[in-house]
């Protein structure tokens, strides 16, 4: 999880959506292996296709949102009734027990905590802080909490050292043609 907010994870799960889109929510199982996977549950009551098509729905209203409170537009009124309606069931419920910490759900209540979380993130005073990561193959929207704010990439793993690799190989051709 690189984004730096849950609801922008979930919807960073379809990668590359400017060129060949990448659907990481295949199956069931993927949905449910993202929810643990993410720390939001410990544990979810399997999915079956109906709620995959449910969780992409909120995901896609998600990054709409997203994008349009990025660019200062306004929201799609079907998106906002996505998200909203998926925050109005019952969240994951976080239980102590002799062990720890225990959050078993279903996946409408993982996607209600995954909307909530959108909607803090999108009326919160971090709004300017979401930027799309600098990679063009990259569709990734994540929150700039680095010191001086001029992070460029979603994550240095994936995408900052291609580009950094990149531009160290074209400095030293440009050097290497110069002598």
């Amino acid at each position: 999880m690189v984004c730096g907010n849950p609801a922008l994870d979930f919807a960073a799960t379809l990668r590359a959506r400017r060129t060949v889109r990448f659907e990481m929510f295949a199956a069931p199982d993927r949905l449910d292996a993202w929810f643990v996977e993410s720390r939001l549950v410990d544990s979810l009551v399997p999915s079956d296709e109906a709620a995959v098509e449910r969780a992409k729905a909120v995901r896609e209203a998600i990054h709409k949102l997203v994008t349009a409170r990025r660019l200062n537009e306004e929201y799609d009124d079907e998106a906002l009734n996505i998200l909203n309606s998926a925050a109005r069931k019952t969240p994951a419920t976080p239980q102590l027990t002799l062990t720890g910490r225990w959050t078993e759900a279903t996946t409408e209540q993982a996607l209600s905590t995954v909307a909530r979380h959108a909607i803090e993130l999108l009326s919160s005073p971090e709004v300017p802080l979401m930027k799309e990561c600098d990679n063009p193959e990259c569709t990734r929207i994540y929150v700039d909490r680095s010191r001086g704010r001029r992070r460029q990439w979603c994550d240095m793993e994936s995408c900052g050292n291609k580009f950094k690799a990149a531009a160290y190989r074209a400095r030293k051709r440009k050097i290497a043609r110069a002598s």
